[in-house]
Formats: C-alpha cells, sequence, structure tokens
C-alpha cells in the first residue's frame, strides 16, 4: 500500500491535441510505468486518475478529454495553475521477454494510456504496428507523433463516420495485422466493449495480450474497494488498471457494465 499527499506541480504549458483534448506539461521526474496512473488533484473540486501520455527525463505530461465536471476545470486552467499529482500507482504493461513485434490498440483517448508503452517498445527494438481509431479525425490523437515513432506504414488509422483512415472499428483492422502473422503480443486501451472484443480476438488466435481497464477510483491504492470488479474481488487501482487478456475476460461485469460515482452497476 502507497499513501501520500499530493505534491504540487505548477503546469509549465498546455497542448491542444484534438478536440476538447488538451496536454498538460509539467517539470520534473516521475517513477512511472507505462500502464499505471496518477491521482490529479484540483483543490475544491475533486480527483481523478489519469496516465503519463508524455514521458521524459525532466518533463512529464498528461492528456485530458473534457468530457464532465473535473476534467472540464482542468482543461481551463493554464500554464503557471497548480495542481497535485500523487503516484503512480497500479500495475503496468509488461514488454519483458523475447518480443519482436507488437499490435497497440488505441480507441477513443486510450492513445493516452498507450504512448509510452509504444516509445519503450521502439526503444528496446521492437516494431510497434498502431492501431488509432476515434469517432472522427477531430478526435484523433498525437498523429504527428506516431508517425515519427512508427513510421507511416506502421500506423493504421480508423474512424468511426471514415473522416479519416479507414471507415470502421480498430477491431476490423486489428483482424487484418493479425493476418499479417508477425504479432507477438497485443496492448489496447479504449471503450470496454472494444476492449472485450480485442481480449476476445487475442485468445481466438493464441495471442497473448493485456488492456487497460477504467474504473472510478477514490484512493488509487487499494483501501477503499470502490474500483472492486464483480466475484473475483480484483481492485483495478492495485491488480490493474493493465490485466491480462484472460484474466479480463473472468470478469463477468468485462464489457457488460460499467460502475457509477455511488458503485451502482450500468449498462454499457
Amino acid at each position: 500500500m502507497k499513501m501520500e499527499k499530493p505534491v504540487i506541480y505548477r503546469i509549465k504549458r498546455t497542448v491542444d491535441e484534438a478536440e476538447c483534448i488538451k496536454s498538460f506539461f509539467f517539470s520534473g521526474k516521475i517513477n512511472y510505468r507505462p500502464g499505471q496512473f496518477v491521482m490529479v488533484w484540483i483543490p475544491g473540486v475533486d480527483e481523478k486518475p489519469f496516465a503519463v501520455s508524455y514521458l521524459s527525463g525532466d518533463e512529464f505530461g498528461i492528456t485530458v478529454a473534457e468530457v464532465g465536471n473535473f476534467s472540464g476545470n482542468l482543461c481551463r486552467l493554464k500554464a503557471g495553475d497548480m495542481i497535485g499529482i500523487r503516484g503512480p500507482y497500479g500495475k503496468g504493461y509488461n514488454l519483458d521477454g523475447e518480443l519482436r513485434s507488437i499490435a497497440v490498440v488505441s480507441g477513443g483517448h486510450g492513445a493516452a494510456s498507450l504512448m509510452t508503452l509504444a516509445e519503450e517498445a521502439v526503444r528496446k527494438g521492437i516494431m510497434v504496428r498502431f492501431i488509432l481509431g476515434a469517432r472522427s479525425k477531430d478526435k484523433l490523437l498525437y498523429m504527428q507523433r506516431l508517425v515519427d515513432l512508427v513510421g507511416r506504414e506502421n500506423l493504421i488509422i480508423t474512424t468511426d463516420d471514415g473522416s479519416m483512415g479507414a471507415r470502421g472499428f480498430v477491431t476490423e483492422a486489428l483482424k487484418q495485422v493479425i493476418s499479417d502473422g508477425r504479432i507477438g503480443m497485443i496492448f489496447a486501451c479504449g471503450p470496454e466493449k472494444m476492449l472485450k472484443a480485442v481480449a476476445e480476438m487475442g485468445v481466438q488466435n493464441k495471442i497473448k495480450g493485456e488492456l487497460s481497464m477504467e474504473r472510478y477510483m477514490k484512493c488509487g491504492f487499494g483501501i477503499c474497494g470502490h474500483c472492486c470488479v464483480d466475484t473475483t474481488g480484483i481492485r483495478v487501482c492495485v491488480e490493474g488498471p493493465v490485466l491480462d487478456f484472460e484474466s479480463a475476460l473472468k470478469i463477468k461485469e468485462f464489457g457488460t457494465y460499467r460502475r457509477t460515482i455511488s458503485s451502482r452497476k450500468e449498462k454499457i
């Protein structure tokens, strides 16, 4: 268990990434493993988990999609404003072993969790096929950054409305990538129905994989139990948020229900 007070950071700069999606950068080092999360605190508002989407020697950043009260307040902050950050927490992605190639599958703003993973893979000499999906071209994240990282030939773009790349879902693109026969492992983050479909595809094709599951988190380090899932007892903030495909598919509510702030189950 890792309890700690938030560290106060001054926002160094902000970058508009896509429609209603913004990145915030901070000076300093953070001991972060791709796939983990940090708890971001706005005094008097709330505290929420976010992936670290940018990580270098003396700077790190988070990417925020404006979807509710907390993220709306955060997106209105600017350079010079201060917020609290604690963590990182949770289990990250695992690139250990003799991997030669991986497929990284991102839906919506799931790319925020996957970018540092892709960067680590490239540093290790692993070929990355990155499937980037969104509802429309205005919602696509990090396109130039990904071209610079993996090359145009290894970046596959899909949009629901066909406004950029192939029209359709990331799962259709993944099916084609798998058929090439060169993928050693799959990593995914995005909407839960998409994650379930990706996990099932991986298991059916005997390809190992990991995904990042989202649940409403309060403490971030496993004491409150708010993010526990059905009868497995898995605390997403501790045993997750990254789970292997087989473990995720054992969770009865996976891909079917989500939890509200009061822990009530709602159909996805």
